[in-house]
């Protein structure tokens, strides 16, 4: 990994576990999404066990999840590994308000959550497109996925402006630049960082890339200036560990337009 340069501040993105509407193929907001398979749980205890073993985000500063129920659970999961030096790990009985425990608070942000679908919300993929067209990005990112959901362009300056904002108030707080932050949230926020905060040709819609469950991304901020110092780097988990496959075992979104 990058060594951080002195007064740059590391926002570190963590896509969470396979979840139950990734598996069952349900366009998965607020309706849709009830949090993580078995096999996602495993992937995201393999994160934990992970950083408690090389503490590579121990001493995290801010710590912060999307609202939806696959990236809470995800954050509640990976949350031991993220206490500051000398505390013990946080367990099970960490509150989301920080009253217990030595880690960071975690703070749940709708900004930082997938796609927002709108009347999609909940459906299968097959009932979704029979009810709204399907929009082609790469030609008018500006339709909306379904009424009341976001359009592609509205979805990227959403998440992009959400990972500013949160790396702007990490560098404000008393323990100053350099602090880590770590944002447990979709791959669809981590693409909306890559289109945004890489020199990418304003003509690209999407890079249409497939994120691992569980991976981090890693930016340093430093002055205005984002710089990435990592992507998709994912922990192994042992097929004797995992409680059963789910298909196909290529990472990512599991299905375009909404990334997942």
């Amino acid at each position: 990994m990058t060594p951080t340069a002195p007064g740059g501040t590391r926002l570190i993105l963590v896509r969470h576990g396979e979840a139950e509407c990734n598996v069952n193929g349900l366009v998965g907001g607020m309706r849709g999404c009830t949090g993580l398979t078995a096999r996602g749980v495993t992937q995201a205890s393999a994160l934990r066990d992970r950083l408690l073993r090389t503490g590579e985000l121990r001493g995290t500063l801010t710590f912060y999840a999307s609202t939806l129920p696959r990236a809470v659970q995800t954050a509640e999961i990976v949350a031991p590994a993220l206490g500051r030096v000398g505390d013990r790990p946080v367990g099970d009985d960490r509150q989301r308000d920080g009253s217990s425990g030595g880690g960071p608070r975690l703070v749940l942000d709708a900004d930082l959550c997938e796609l927002r679908p709108g009347d999609a919300d909940g459906l299968s993929w097959a009932q979704f497109a029979e009810r709204f067209a399907e929009p082609d990005w790469d030609v008018r990112p500006d339709q909306p996925i379904a009424p009341g959901g976001e359009s592609w362009s509205g979805f990227v300056d959403r998440a992009s402006d959400a990972l500013r904002r949160v790396a702007e108030d990490a560098a404000t707080r008393p323990a100053g630049p350099g602090g880590a932050v770590v944002v447990v949230c979709h791959a669809g926020v981590i693409e909306a960082s890559l289109l945004r905060f890489l020199p990418v040709h304003p003509a690209v819609r999407r890079l249409k890339l497939r994120t691992a469950h569980a991976s981090l991304t890693e930016w340093r901020v430093e002055d205005g200036a984002w710089t990435l110092d990592r992507y998709n780097d994912a922990t192994p988990v042992p097929d004797s560990r995992l409680p059963g496959r789910s298909g196909s075992d290529a990472p990512g979104p599991d299905r375009d337009p909404q990334q997942a």
